[in-house]
């Protein structure tokens, strides 16, 4: 599989298996398909509730625990370092580990400076080998990397060709943060899937539009974690690694960024509202 290394030296699969939005009874099943097709890398989050059903997976599969690599991610909690160290718990609970490979915040609203604190401590006592964030606009993480003893590992954002986040990848790199893509194919929006550039680019290479956006994410040091429910798609999104897109390509697929969201601001007073009052645990 390959990987990239975190600001830390972990190792992290730069193709992972998403499980957002799959049902918690279709969950188990999906995850059992991933891992036969291939994925070791894991993603899920307390606010999906369908950890149980990742953990079933994980221990009915007989694949050594040192072979996974697991995310998952902590919701806004009420202020306090010690209700962000209780949701880890549950979590860890849930999937029925004794450490995940990397602890994402989900949001950044609340006391996220209490719940930073609080990760990395559960870093520092090896329960969680790399901390990061998610959907977190580089104003608030450049803040959090200035306040804080640890840079966040990743930054899982929404990134796919309709909104690339080139600028948020830019000062990512240059502070050590790995960009991690959520919605690579903006769940279908935009008719993404019979889109004339990438369709054009997927019959030269003989593969999917899927593949080849994917492929665009991987060549730009994005990490990826497609999700399906079907496991011929889990097989192709995972076949990405035996072709390359030349610049000119690559250089094709820019202007289709139109600098927005195609879900939701993290930066709408209503948003935040919504988000920050929500609990999942």
């Amino acid at each position: 599989m390959n990987t990239i290394t975190l600001n830390n030296g972990v190792e992290m699969p730069v193709l992972g298996f998403g499980v957002y939005q799959i049902p918690e009874d279709q969950t188990e099943q999906a995850v059992t398909d991933a891992l036969a097709a291939g994925y070791r890398s894991l993603d899920t989050a307390a606010a999906y509730q369908n950890e149980e059903s990742v953990g079933r997976a994980m221990r009915n599969s007989g694949i050594a625990r040192d072979e996974l690599f697991v995310t998952t991610k902590l919701w806004v909690q009420d202020p306090g370092e010690s209700n962000t160290k209780r949701a880890f718990e549950n979590s860890l609970k849930r999937l029925g580990l004794d450490h995940v490979d990397l602890y994402l915040m989900h949001q950044p609203y609340g006391d996220y400076y209490s719940q930073w604190r609080a990760m990395q401590e559960l870093h520092a006592e090896g329960l969680v080998r790399a901390i990061g964030v998610s959907n977190f606009h580089t104003d608030r993480l450049m803040d959090l990397i200035t306040h804080n003893d640890i840079t966040p590992a990743v930054n899982q954002i929404e990134t796919h060709p309709f909104h690339q986040r080139q600028a948020d990848h830019d000062f990512m790199r240059e502070h050590g943060v790995q960009h991690e893509s959520w919605g690579p194919f903006a769940e279908g929006r935009n008719n993404l899937f019979s889109d004339p550039t990438l369709t054009s680019i997927a019959s030269a290479h003989g593969k999917s539009v899927a593949q080849v956006v994917l492929r665009w994410l991987i060549q730009r040091g994005v990490v990826v974690i497609p999700k399906s429910v079907r496991p011929d798609r889990m097989a192709e999104n995972l076949d990405v690694f035996d072709f390359e897109l030349g610049a000119a390509e690559m250089a094709l697929i820019a202007p289709m960024d139109t600098g927005t969201s195609l879900f939701f601001d993290h930066r709408d007073p209503q948003m935040v509202s919504f988000l920050g009052q929500r609990r999942v645990d």
